[in-house]
């Protein structure tokens, strides 16, 4: 597969080869769902696979698509398949897995136009190009065209004073165009580095690297730009300060560069005098609405008046009670309380989960605004959200929104074993959630108690994380043990049990049984196995891996097997989260690297050296 310069047709270097050209090769498209090439010598090189239980309850494609994607999708066709699938074309295999990275041309714009980054989204098996901050796309119909600055070019005339008054450079995280370099420096500081490109009016990214003390500018176009987790560096890319008149920039009057720093000053005195006028009067009118709104809540809820930063909507109990019917309906149970499903009042009958939070400690009552003002401003994809919460007498509520395929343990150890594909959606999901948990939202969230119950699911079949930010709320022997633990059987870390400081990794350890779980649709512990080996999965995919074995624990799941490659790498991670030393243990950073991105990931014996004394249990 090329990538194609348009209109010319001029192709560029291939970014998936099969290698079968004159060798008299033939595409095969099975009714296995498999589909690829049989050689005139009788191996056959694998393309892509359905991997379904049953061809037959199913509509197949495949289709190279816009995005340079081979994709193969299927659509349920009748009421068998329904249960588990979306009543819509879904993609179960792509080729290549993530072509933000396969593309990199030294001519051409790469997987985006130029001045624009690829970016994957791996739940939906789709490929997007976004534009930087201050970029907008040059056609948003043909965003393949590429983005442009959405401000005023540089005048190469600005003098330095004026450039750095006019311009900045804004961090932008995760993204970067590889190629474009036109300088280098070395050595140099971040500070000096920022200087350097925004003085230059050929600048456009700088791209500083700390350990090395090195300072790349990249010029216009920019190409190959990609949103990658693994970015070691750090890119700047230069913006307007403020929304200038194009004529402060384009003027090439003499005079206008003799006094232009005097009107500058001036205006902005003006005009800062002019805000600051505004701004007080403003701040007057607020601090009066605001005196008069918190008390009327002071009557009517008994709550405290720094709530602003809670969630929008605050429910009375009879709100909710009328919403769940009485709390008829239970959805759920689990160590925080009891959730019912409700349906709000509105325009629009929004479903949604109402817990129950029982058993509150009395020292928690406090904290109970505090910690669902955090919930309330934790905001994923893969984290299910806090619409609202109820906080009067001794009733503490907490409303989220509804998901209608329940959870993860009802999903994975139902009779009907869900196919890899959305095993794996499932997996990354649960891995970015996490993430989001432990390094990206403003306050650092520990689950401790991540299982597959806390797992749900949506109407895509997306994962989100459920009881995140109540550890905190709960007494410390109300969700297992009288010991002080936090947890449920099965996916509680080692720590727990001993005299040490409780991290994020406890988390990590849980994922790791989650994943091998998913991996094998099975649970961690299961008494009736009739192969005693097998009872605790985490003890046998350690002597399944050591054996070199793995496909034992794919036993009769095709589209496993058929991707046996990436089934050894997520058990490889798993085991690596199971380590018993805490510091052992990779972050959710490194996890997610790795299970996306698995190209410069090296397994050794130290990270999957798990159970070394409890293999003959």
């Amino acid at each position: 597969m090329y990538p194609d310069a348009v209109p010319s047709g001029y192709l560029y270097d291939p970014y998936w080869a099969s290698n079968t050209v004159d060798n008299g090769s033939q595409l095969v498209f099975n009714e296995t769902g498999r589909i690829y090439f049989t050689i005139i010598n009788g191996s056959q090189v694998n393309i892509t696979s359905a991997g379904v239980d049953s061809m037959g309850d199913f509509f197949h494609r495949a289709t190279l698509d816009t995005d340079g994607v081979f994709r193969q999708y299927v659509y349920p066709k009748n009421i068998h398949a329904r249960p588990l699938w979306p009543e819509q074309w879904t993609a179960v295999d792509v080729l290549p897995e993530n072509i933000c990275q396969s593309i990199q041309t030294m001519v051409g714009s790469g997987a985006c136009g130029f001045n624009s980054y690829c970016t994957i989204d791996g739940t939906k098996n789709t490929t997007s190009c976004l534009c930087p901050q201050n970029y907008k796309f040059i056609d948003d119909k043909r965003k393949y065209k590429g983005c442009r600055p959405d401000f005023e070019p540089q005048n190469c005339d600005l003098d330095e004073t004026t450039a750095m008054l006019q311009y900045d450079m804004a961090p932008i995280d995760r993204v970067d165009w590889p190629l474009s370099d036109y300088e280098q420096y070395n050595p140099i500081d971040q500070t000096e580095c920022r200087r350097l490109c925004v003085i230059d009016c050929f600048c456009a990214v700088a791209v500083f690297d700390k350990a090395s003390s090195t300072c790349w500018k990249k010029r216009f176009p920019l190409s190959n730009g990609k949103m990658d987790v693994n970015v070691p560096r750090t890119v700047l890319i230069k913006v307007p300060r403020s929304t200038n008149s194009p004529s402060v920039f384009s003027s090439g009057s003499s005079k206008w560069k003799e006094d232009k720093k005097y009107w500058i000053l001036g205006s902005s005195l003006l005009f800062g005098s002019s805000v600051l006028v505004n701004f007080l009067l403003i701040s007057v009118m607020l601090f009066g609405t605001y005196c008069s709104i918190t008390s009327r809540k002071k009557i009517q809820l008994s709550q405290p008046s720094n709530n602003s930063g809670l969630p929008p909507k605050i429910f009375t109990y009879s709100e909710l009670e009328k919403a769940t019917g009485g709390f008829q309906e239970v959805l759920g149970t689990g160590a925080s309380g009891v959730v019912y499903k409700g349906q709000l009042q509105d325009e629009f009958g929004t479903n949604i989960a109402v817990k129950k939070i029982e058993k509150l400690q009395q020292e928690a009552q406090k904290e109970f605004l505090v910690e669902v003002q955090t919930i309330g401003q934790t905001f994923h994809r893969n984290l299910v959200r806090l619409l609202g919460f109820c906080n009067e007498g001794t009733e503490r509520l907490l409303v989220y929104e509804f998901m209608s395929n329940g959870s993860l343990n009802t999903f994975l150890f139902s009779d009907t074993h869900p196919h890899w594909s959305l095993r794996v959606q499932v997996a990354l999901g649960v891995a970015r959630g996490l993430l989001y948990l432990h390094e990206e939202c403003n306050k650092q969230i520990i689950h401790c108690d991540m299982k597959p119950q806390n797992i749900l699911l949506d109407d895509n079949f997306v994962a989100k994380i459920s009881d995140f930010g109540l550890a905190k709320l709960l007494p410390v022997n109300q969700t297992q043990t009288n010991t002080g633990i936090r947890g449920t059987r099965g996916y509680v870390a080692p720590e727990w049990f001993k005299n040490i400081g409780i991290t994020s990794k406890v988390d990590v350890y849980s994922f790791g049984v989650i994943l091998l779980e998913l991996v094998c649709c099975r649970k961690n512990v299961e008494l009736e196995v009739l192969d005693e080996e097998q009872t605790i999965l985490t003890y046998w995919a350690n002597d399944c891996y050591k054996c070199g074995r793995i496909d034992l624990l794919v036993a009769g799941d095709d589209e496993a097997i058929f991707n046996i490659k990436k089934v050894e790498r997520f058990v490889a991670v798993a085991l690596w989260c199971l380590q018993e030393e805490p510091s052992m243990r990779p972050t959710m950073l490194k996890t997610n690297q790795i299970v996306q991105n698995p190209i410069n990931f090296t397994i050794n014996s130290t990270m999957t050296d798990v159970f070394p004394h409890t293999l003959n249990h």
